[in-house]
């Protein structure tokens, strides 16, 4: 039983030391970037209502989520999702709101996957929202967001692939398709199952969208394969979306990908994710949604970004990018009588802006057991308070 205690369960895990201290940093970086765009933080419960989240929001399936009851028996859940928390509260508190609104958040997540994908059961999300602006700009803002995001973070080599919604849905309404059939397509479709998207329908332009991937390029060819009007639209504002990120001076950096889909129903135009080398999912993920206020009380489109925070900073490690913590922890050691000495030494220090911790010396360790601990915790540098009161400065070798 002692044992069982000091484990966590599958799914999640302890982060500490040396690895938090660079994910607090990482999100610092990217969160400044939200500041520098205007963006306002907002906090939304860790658990909320089911409802919040069910199928009609376009959330994720029931048996993804974590639910429980509270004392009333209303069904709530871990929230597996933030956009449409923050859906529900802005259309709680600005629902007279006329004009754009600009949110950020960062929070973590928590989706019941299966054990056998190998996927983190709660992971940590930083994004932003973009409330009551429906216009192109909006969609190019958010991509920008994602890019410089990722610059911050220290990222050097990725790309931001661009679909949308409105494609798909177009040629999909072409066939006639039940919801059953759709549902197969789609998964054919974001598996890159050419013979089985073959073997489902006869229409040219469903058949090669798993194959319309690529450079800008793509666009001329997607609008000679269909005369469907909403799939033409959609094209027609890729196009447009990728000469305002052009203006940006960020379109090295986009993609795009007609066969992208999404397991969640709530997008309905531009949808964007990131990649790079170290991990096969997604490291940034985003669209427009411009229905789900809606199902709140409040009719605002919307456009969103977040960026799966652990998936990058795993991404990073593996591509050996270096997060310089840019802090330099340090160390005051003392002795019985010094700690006056010693608290003096240390308010020197953090005005200097230095970050300090006093350790006093115990009786049963000696210099160098000091050296080990400091240097399996970090700690750059030693200010030792020598028995006859003169301080030696020790460099801890990492």
């Amino acid at each position: 039983m002692k044992e069982r205690l000091i484990h966590t369960p599958e799914g999640v895990r302890d982060i500490y030391a040396a690895e938090c201290a660079r994910k607090n940093l990482l999100s610092e970086r990217m969160k400044n970037v939200l500041k520098s765009y205007g963006y306002r933080d907002i906090q939304t419960p860790t658990f909320e209502f089911f409802d919040i989240f069910n199928q009609d929001k376009g959330s994720l399936p029931s048996k993804q989520m974590y639910k429980f009851f509270d004392r009333e028996g209303n069904t709530l859940v871990l929230r597996p999702d933030i956009t449409p928390s923050i859906a529900r509260a802005v259309s709680k508190y600005f629902s007279d709101e006329q004009f754009s609104m600009r949110f950020s958040y960062t929070g973590n997540i928590f989706i019941n996957n299966s054990s056998l994908q190998g996927r983190m059961k709660e992971s940590t999300q930083m994004g932003a929202e973009l409330i009551g602006d429906d216009s192109i700009d909006a969609d190019a803002e958010m991509i920008a967001l994602a890019i410089n995001m990722l610059l911050a973070a220290g990222l050097k080599e990725f790309q931001i692939d661009i679909g949308h919604v409105g494609f798909f849905k177009g040629l999909v309404a072409e066939t006639g398709m039940d919801e059953e059939k759709t549902q197969k397509l789609r998964e054919l479709i974001e598996n890159k199952n050419f013979f089985g998207v073959e073997a489902m329908t006869d229409n040219r332009a469903l058949i090669q969208l798993p194959k319309l991937f690529g450079s800008q390029e793509i666009l001329d060819k997607a609008k000679q394969l269909t005369s469907n009007t909403e799939a033409l639209a959609a094209i027609a504002r890729l196009e447009r979306l990728y000469q305002i990120i052009g203006e940006y001076g960020l379109e090295k950096y986009v993609t795009f990908d007609l066969g992208m889909l999404t397991q969640y129903d709530y997008y309905t135009g531009v949808i964007f994710r990131g990649y790079t080398y170290g991990t096969g999912d997604a490291v940034v993920k985003g669209g427009r949604y411009d229905t789900l206020l809606r199902k709140f009380g409040k009719d605002a489109a919307s456009v969103g970004v977040v960026v799966m925070v652990d998936d990058l900073l795993i991404a990073m490690s593996r591509q050996k990018l270096s997060i310089d913590e840019g802090e330099s922890l340090q160390m005051i050691l003392y002795g019985s009588g010094q700690l006056s000495d010693a608290l003096k030494k240390a308010r020197e220090l953090r005005d200097q802006g230095c970050l300090v911790q006093l350790n006093r010396i115990e009786y049963d360790h000696q210099l160098e057991d000091y050296k080990a601990y400091a240097k399996r915790f970090g700690i750059e540098k030693i200010h030792y308070f020598t028995p006859s009161g003169s301080i030696t400065l020790l460099e801890v070798q990492p």
